[in-house]
């Protein structure tokens, strides 16, 4: 091999090697922003429920902002609009319960809790569907939009996967829905079901493994550079 081929090779793994470079500083810079995504979560979980947003505040709402926010309302449940979302939980296969309450300003769909598929019917849970006013505290969660991974949504089947708001406020007839769905807390239920309270929030951190990775493949990248450019002719 040449002096000026060994020289391009050379230069071909040092602009690779500095590519690499970048890609580790990437991540942790992405690291620093999933340590600061974690801190404001938690602090948004911890904090005081403030009241539901309402229709004017819905076009401002975002995730960065307003995600796993302490929320609260109080309304009249409409039990015979429920909805099941198929859900996997550490309690095994079962169903999310999502039921309409109806606010004087609007309504919501709040995620009351978790049943087993032994309690999918209302039937079997009837002590849990309260009547009359109740005050919901809970989590305020965005929309799940279309299903889940390699599974959607089936409104015609009345088959549901994901939280997805606006189809099933357009499958039960609902009018005014706030855009996001709220998570209940774990205050028990009359007869124990549904079970609420069990809201994952989960951010795995792999930036620093990531980085790593990217760090040793930049030194790896930057030996073969210098050991192609100290071959001698």
């Amino acid at each position: 091999m040449t002096r000026i081929r060994r020289a391009a090779f050379a230069g071909a793994a040092l602009i690779a090697a500095i590519g690499l470079a970048a890609l580790g500083v990437w991540q942790l810079e992405r690291r620093v922003w999933k340590h600061e995504l974690v801190a404001a979560v938690d602090a948004r979980i911890h904090a005081p429920p403030v009241t539901a947003p309402g229709p004017d505040a819905w076009p401002g709402i975002a995730a960065k902002r307003d995600a796993y926010r302490r929320v609260t309302a109080t309304g009249i449940f409409r039990h015979d609009r429920e909805t099941l979302v198929q859900a996997v939980t550490d309690r095994g296969p079962g169903f999310w319960i999502l039921t309409p309450l109806e606010t004087p300003e609007f309504t919501l769909l709040v995620n009351r809790g978790f049943v087993p598929q032994d309690r999918q019917s209302a039937k079997k849970r009837a002590a849990g569907n309260v009547a009359g006013a109740v005050t919901v505290t809970g989590l305020l969660r965005l929309t799940e939009p279309e299903g889940a991974f390699l599974r959607s949504n089936d409104p015609a089947g009345d088959r549901w996967f994901s939280r997805d708001v606006a189809a099933i406020a357009k499958a039960r007839g609902l009018d005014k829905t706030a855009p996001y769905f709220v998570d209940a807390d774990a205050s028990p239920n009359p007869g124990g079901y549904p079970v609420g309270g069990l809201t994952v929030v989960r951010f795995p951190d792999n930036h620093l493994v990531y980085a790593l990775t990217w760090f040793a493949l930049c030194a790896l990248t930057l030996f073969f550079a210098w050991r192609l450019w100290r071959i001698r002719e």
